[in-house]
């Protein structure tokens, strides 16, 4: 292969880069699709982001690749993938998100074309500026393969011939990770930390709404059922308790370039995301306008 040969593929790609983060630069709301493998997922690890979002005009999807109905230790099928539904939905109205629930069975997910095809009509129908997804590396393979669809689904949203009958996205999503605290073959790197400590008790609210997993699943499997209020009035207080997280110090340095090293000290809830390295590559002024509560530095 000569030199020219190696230099234009190369200037393609850069090319179709500029132009697709350009691309992401018009003004107007935000439309962000947050995908997750479980009803519930994206709540905890974007719903205060997403809540934030949505109280500035911007439009927030989540979408739950499974319907959930493998998720409880007593019910199960069609009974428990109708009440996730309806606590998913439920959520969505406390977040001020749209949620949409994929009709596939929790703990069968796999990364094939058909589900694949699912996930990039979710993104193509909601018009996506911005796609967040866990990374491919979790102990549950929901999760796992949830980042797989999303991360094929990358370069395919923009091509006409996959999936004709939804039309394509004229530009292609930034696409982002979730936080996870995983470690092989590569720690979680906190390029966006979020403060969401306005939003908290919201977020633990609209986490409340799926009363099947934080009051019942999710403590029986980990072996602390004992420990839920049998008082309902004092179970949001334990849940924002039981589900706050502590602030790596990655997250925290983020929080100072983005938010300055005084606000940073006292942020007490954050959400933190990493830029995939598909799709649009964003720089500090596109993050900026994806996330304008960073804009007040």
């Amino acid at each position: 292969m000569n030199t020219i040969s190696r230099i234009l593929p190369l200037a393609f790609i850069l090319l179709v880069s500029l132009q697709t983060v350009l691309a992401q630069s018009t003004s107007g709301p935000v439309r962000v699709i947050m995908i997750g493998a479980h009803p519930d997922d994206c709540d905890i690890k974007g719903g205060g982001t997403a809540a934030l979002l949505a109280s500035m005009g911007h439009a927030v999807k989540f979408v739950s690749v499974t319907n959930g109905d493998a998720g409880h230790q007593t019910m199960k099928g069609k009974e428990l993938a109708k009440r996730r539904l309806a606590e998913a939905q439920e959520a969505g109205k406390r977040f001020g998100v749209t949620y949409d629930v994929l009709d596939n069975h929790d703990g069968q997910l796999l990364p094939d074309l058909d589900t694949r095809l699912q996930v990039i009509r979710k993104i193509r129908e909601w018009n996506a500026d911005v796609v967040i997804a866990p990374r491919p590396n979790d102990y549950h393979p929901d999760h796992r393969d949830t980042g797989v669809l999303v991360q094929d689904a990358a370069y395919l949203v923009a091509v006409p011939n996959v999936a004709p009958a939804t039309p394509r996205l004229e530009k292609n999503p930034v696409f982002l990770y979730f936080q996870d605290h995983f470690q092989r073959p590569n720690p979680f790197r906190p390029d966006v930390a979020i403060d969401i400590s306005a939003v908290y008790l919201q977020k633990v609210h609209a986490l409340g709404a799926h009363e099947s997993q934080f009051y019942e699943w999710l403590p029986w499997i980990a072996g602390y059922l004992d420990q839920v209020p049998a008082d309902k009035s004092k179970r949001e207080e334990w849940l924002g308790e039981a589900r706050a997280v502590k602030i790596t110090p990655e997250v925290r340095a983020s929080l100072a370039k983005w938010y300055g090293q005084e606000k940073a000290a006292s942020v007490q809830q954050v959400e933190a995301f990493e830029v995939c390295e598909y799709g649009a590559r964003p720089g500090e002024e596109d993050l900026q306008r994806i996330f304008p509560m960073l804009k007040g530095k």
